[in-house]
């Protein structure tokens, strides 16, 4: 894993998580990585990782299991991509579209061809 600069480390972490649950990599009553496992593979603080999996625990995305570890709920997908896909359409996409126009791309053709 790599991290940038543009927003906190525990972010990505959790932003890095979502993304194996909407690909398919991790499906609901999968087990994550410990938060050890996850701190010596990333290169970042125990803490760190604490904080992103609490965030997804407290989206309802993994639960966890005393003495077992952390597990993908059952609607985690269903869940995130509602999220992500409002997020998207509420935070990314307005500079999305005004960058697209401003460098004279039609929308339209865009979606078309792609």
């Amino acid at each position: 894993m790599q991290w940038t600069n543009d927003q906190p480390i525990y972010q990505q972490v959790r932003d890095h998580v979502v993304s194996l649950i909407i690909d398919g990599v991790l499906k609901s009553g999968d087990s994550i990585p410990s938060v050890r496992q996850m701190a010596v593979e990333g290169g970042v603080n125990p803490l760190t990782v604490s904080k992103a999996y609490q965030e997804l625990v407290d989206l309802n995305i993994v639960e966890k299991r005393r003495g077992l570890g952390m597990f993908i709920t059952e609607n985690a997908k269903k869940e995130l991509l509602s999220l992500e896909k409002s997020k998207f359409l509420n935070n990314e996409w307005p500079s999305t579209k005004k960058r697209a126009e401003s460098l004279g791309i039609d929308l339209i053709k865009l979606i078309k061809n792609n």
